[in-house]
């Protein structure tokens, strides 16, 4: 496997390594600044293809910042590998992915974020936002990008398949019909539909991002809180009734 870097917004790299067994993309975002930032580990066993990604825009060991929003083998399975690559390199995540988890799995103590609380790395301002079971987990959080207005959006938008690094508004009827296509398969109900789901969503939507920088399948460049006002809809058209209700 090799991995495609593309860089999607200012300083904003998507190191991106279609997988053959799984048949998706996985993608690290790589925020090149004062103190470097990456978004998602990748997988342990995929760590020499996305260091090899890193590398091609940063010296790897300048790492600063590993961030991810749940506990979780792709979001942060090769977690301990970058703490070793990077000597000043520490985790970033939400207080409880930090109590319940990373603090016994990481090598090295990670810096638990609040909701709302902003990490600058230069240039960059990354705010923390508190999104449990959105995409999914407890522990589950997203950043926003205020400086160039990107949302690491984890796994919402999720679609299968080696699509282009980004797109448009068409991420949205990908992210239905992957929706669709696991209610019944093997991943199935992989997201939750709980009473805080779309108010989670309209809070993401008026951030008003322009980029979405999305784990599996190409990002989003254009009107962010549409798109998110769209899926949010779709999402409660297809989760948010309760099973076998009409």
């Amino acid at each position: 496997m090799q991995s495609r870097v593309t860089e999607i917004a200012k300083d904003t790299y998507q190191i991106s390594t279609f997988h053959p067994d799984y048949r998706i993309q996985f993608n690290q975002f790589l925020i090149k600044d004062d103190e470097p930032f990456l978004w998602h580990t990748g997988f342990k066993k995929m760590f020499p293809t996305t260091l090899a990604g890193v590398a091609s825009v940063i010296d790897p060991t300048a790492l600063r910042w590993v961030g991810f929003s749940h506990f979780e083998s792709d979001e942060c399975g090769a977690l301990n590998q970058w703490l070793e690559v990077a000597p000043r390199a520490q985790a970033v995540c939400s207080f409880v992915g930090a109590t319940v988890m990373v603090n016994d799995f990481a090598d090295r103590a990670p810096r638990p974020l609040a909701d709302g609380e902003v990490l600058p790395t230069g240039r960059h301002r990354l705010c923390f936002l508190a999104t449990p079971q959105v995409p999914h987990g407890w522990d589950a959080g997203l950043l926003f990008d205020e400086s160039e207005r990107t949302l690491l959006c984890s796994d919402l938008f999720f679609h299968p398949g080696d699509p282009e690094p980004l797109a448009g508004s068409e991420i949205v009827s990908r992210a239905k019909d992957a929706i669709q296509g696991n209610l019944t398969g093997p991943l199935a109900k992989d997201m939750p539909y709980t009473p805080y789901t779309d108010s989670t969503l309209q809070r993401l939507a008026a951030l008003q991002p322009k980029f979405l920088a999305v784990m599996h399948g190409s990002s989003f460049e254009g009107h962010g809180q549409e798109a998110i006002l769209d899926l949010a809809v779709a999402i409660r058209d297809l989760l948010g009734k309760p099973e076998g209700g009409s």
